[in-house]
């Protein structure tokens, strides 16, 4: 369950950072005030998560999640540009955070001489 929440905390930190793109520097009410649960579920379970996960691996699937998915939703509907270098790093960052989920768990023994 806890990567359940980390994955929906990222969802909503999509939706926050694109939601500060859209509310035009809170200028705009709705959007800003979207914008601002969005933020407020997405630390809700991010909190959440990091109850069960270590804080480096947590913080490192969340933020990729968000930047990758940030990225992608501005190259789609807000216009921003496409490049073949762009989506390259998109992708490692991506098969990054699967490597990170591959690896939660494991630990590494050293002796002790």
């Amino acid at each position: 369950m806890v990567w359940v929440h980390l994955i929906l905390g990222a969802i909503f930190e999509i939706g926050w950072a694109v939601g500060l793109k859209l509310s035009e520097g809170f200028t705009l009410p709705l959007p800003s005030l979207i914008t601002v649960i969005c933020l407020l579920i997405s630390f809700y379970f991010f909190t959440k998560a990091l109850r069960q996960i270590e804080v480096g691996t947590g913080y490192a699937v969340y933020t990729g999640i968000g930047a990758a998915g940030t990225a992608v939703i501005g190259m789609i509907f807000l216009g921003d540009t496409i490049g073949a270098l762009k989506v390259f790093f998109i992708a490692l960052l991506i098969i990054g955070i699967i490597g990170l989920k591959l690896s939660d768990g494991q630990t590494v023994e050293t002796a002790v001489e």
